[in-house]
């Protein structure tokens, strides 16, 4: 399963901050157990996926082995770095063009997509 991530920096964010963002995230998705990480090319998303907004930086393509238990491992690796953070970050994350957006929300409202979000592509458990 090929997931898209697409990190959205703070408007405030200037292009030094934006690099070092993208860094640390891609720094702990490494962390998962992921089969690929790869920056999403100039060219077209992945089958399914929504085009990525233009002022989206830092897509990359996570391809997952086992997608129950490695998307819910992902989805809270998101929420927890985007907690950490402290400008208005968005994560979207899209799986054959269903995309979850992930932002400053209360954290009820976050597990409650996040829940949604990941029953819907939870297969193989």
């Amino acid at each position: 399963m090929d997931v898209l991530l697409g990190l959205t920096p703070d408007g405030d964010a200037d292009p030094e901050e934006v690099e070092r963002l993208t860094a640390r995230l891609r720094a702990e998705l490494r962390g998962l157990d992921v089969e690929a990480l790869r920056p999403l090319s100039d060219g077209a998303p992945p089958d399914g996926a929504k085009a990525v907004d233009p002022v989206t930086v830092g897509a990359v393509v996570l391809a997952l082995s086992a997608p129950g238990g490695v998307l819910t491992s992902l989805v809270e690796t998101l929420r927890d770095w985007l907690g950490r953070q402290s400008a208005r970050n968005r994560i979207s994350v899209t799986i054959d063009g269903d995309t979850l957006e992930l932002e400053q929300a209360s954290a009820d409202e976050r597990r409650e997509l996040i829940d949604r979000f990941v029953r819907r592509h939870r297969s193989g458990e």
